[in-house]
């Protein structure tokens, strides 16, 4: 039962620490939208998605209006489209991104994921058409997000896929050069991808899901950080501990606003995911709660046994909070989207090669990193490659989502807006991974995949 004290401390959290539900996200399965003709497919997958969320965003602004919640976007994702691709005989799959846009804007959701494929173990139809089509897609829409799972830790990694996407989110950062290489940004390279994540750029619906439902993610590092600057004096125990507890109030708002919007909607309720999901906003940095707990600058040593911390924190102290946590779950490192990572990566502290050994141990991986417009796209590849290993082998999931700057170089500083804020243009390697990339193949499952 809420008292008093409860109730100011929640006003306090949300109006002065950034305090909000990221997202409410609708999975929508596009299953029986299948079709050979393409047009018909298209028509069908337009009119389930305005039928099925026509009032989602009216119930979001509803449930926000009601409590004083800041719900900050509402969002929609749905069923692999390479899956309905594969019925259409080899035609380009852009018309089902074309789709997707129009019922974007029909129901006014800010982004519809799901343009995807799972190529983990190897490419069956619809699945090289449609990464073949990504950039086009994403430079003619607005509002539709990519996503390719090339690894996984049953199955090892696809270096044929991994070698495609290289080339892949170079030409859509190309095909976007006039709006901040943008179509990059919304395309996640994923190593053991999940069903049910409601964040963007990554989300699809997977199979194994309800035919519709609804996901909801939360956020709260500048709770998290203000929770800790009231402790100078914790040891490493205690801190944990004033995490756990923190995490468990924040994940109890998000587990009310999935259960009302499920009940409104009369849509099945899925998963609360519990991460933490900066915003260039001030206050709102997961780079700034590792640095109150005694860092003088994020990316230095010490940083990723203090974001182990905080990932295992919040995830004991959410699983309390809700009977359904899932997506990907823990603390979100995205640098141009994190005030903190964005003032590490300019000073020099935060660098790619220890942002890799960071994802080791967060929820997501090398999120929203900008990179110079010259960057190889081996060198891309290789990149992925490297983070689906760790992925693999650690049993997680893993991601990549780098955005080359054309026309820039290391040191420069992309600018895109919004949530997406601004990144500095991070120095990679100048030495050559031509030859691995070339090799092709698939690298084998680790030992941990057999299980049964």
């Amino acid at each position: 039962m809420l008292n008093t004290g409860d109730i100011l401390e929640t006003i306090k959290m949300i109006q002065e620490e950034n305090l909000d539900i990221r997202t409410i996200t609708m999975g929508i399965s596009l299953l029986d939208c299948i079709d050979s003709d393409i047009d018909r497919a298209c028509d069908k997958v337009y009119e389930k998605i305005m039928r099925k969320a026509e009032r989602l965003v009216k119930t979001g602004e509803d449930i926000e209006k009601e409590y004083g919640i800041p719900i900050i976007n509402k969002r929609i994702s749905v069923t692999p489209i390479a899956m309905l691709a594969a019925a259409t005989g080899g035609r380009s799959p852009v018309k089902f991104a074309k789709a997707l846009q129009r019922a974007a804007e029909g129901t006014g959701v800010n982004y519809i994921g799901g343009y995807s494929a799972l190529v983990h173990k190897g490419f069956s139809a619809g699945d090289r058409e449609l990464i073949d089509s990504i950039p086009e897609a994403l430079a003619e829409t607005t509002n539709v997000c990519s996503s390719v799972n090339i690894g996984s830790t049953k199955a090892g990694i696809n270096m044929d896929a991994v070698s495609l996407m290289g080339s892949t989110i170079m030409k859509a950062a190309e095909a976007t050069k006039d709006n901040s290489c943008f179509g990059a940004a919304k395309i996640v390279v994923f190593c053991n991808a999940v069903e049910d994540n409601p964040f963007m750029a990554g989300a699809f619906h997977g199979v194994g899901e309800y035919d519709t439902e609804i996901n909801v993610g939360v956020s709260g590092p500048g709770v998290v950080r203000a929770a800790i600057a009231k402790h100078p004096e914790a040891n490493m125990s205690e801190i944990a501990d004033i995490i756990k507890k923190t995490a468990f109030k924040i994940t109890r708002m998000g587990q009310l606003v999935a259960t009302e919007a499920s009940k409104r909607l009369d849509v099945p309720f899925g998963i609360v995911d519990l991460s933490l999901a900066p915003t260039p906003a001030v206050g709102d940095s997961v780079a700034h709660i590792l640095e109150e707990i005694g860092l003088e600058s994020c990316g230095t040593h010490g940083t990723t046994a203090c974001l182990a911390m905080l990932n295992d924190a919040v995830k004991k102290g959410g699983v309390m909070a809700s009977s359904h946590v899932g997506g990907l779950s823990g603390a979100f490192i995205p640098v141009s989207e994190d005030a903190g990572m964005i003032d590490a990566a300019v000073c020099g502290s935060l660098s790619l090669e220890k942002l890799e050994a960071m994802t080791a141990v967060c929820s997501v991986g090398l999120d929203m990193i900008v990179i110079p417009g010259d960057t190889p796209v081996d060198t891309i590849s290789a990149i992925i490659a490297d983070e689906a290993a760790i992925g693999m082998v650690n049993s997680k999931t893993t991601a990549v989502r780098l955005i080359p700057a054309i026309g820039m170089k290391e040191g420069e500083m992309l600018e895109f807006g919004g949530l997406f804020g601004s990144g500095p243009v991070m120095k990679v390697s100048p030495f050559s991974s031509s030859k691995l990339i070339s090799r092709g193949g698939r690298i084998p499952a680790p030992l941990q995949s057999l299980k049964n």
